[in-house]
């Protein structure tokens, strides 16, 4: 696995938590919690194409 995405990742979650409490904070709850979703699906693409990647990659190996 690349360890560049696991820090990349990581940053993500760093900064939609800080941004989630500094948003819930001033009274912002909705857009706490779309920054969240946001930073989810951020999250969620960047895992999904890793696992297409490695599907392409099985399938070049054995010829599918």
């Amino acid at each position: 696995m690349n360890v560049d995405l696991i820090f990349r990742i990581a940053a993500i979650g760093i900064v939609v938590a800080v941004l989630g409490q500094l948003l819930i904070r001033s009274g912002r709850e909705e857009q706490a919690m779309l920054t969240t979703l946001a930073g989810l699906i951020v999250v969620l693409t960047m895992v999904v194409n890793e696992i297409s990647r490695l599907f392409e990659t099985i399938k070049s190996v054995f010829g599918l």
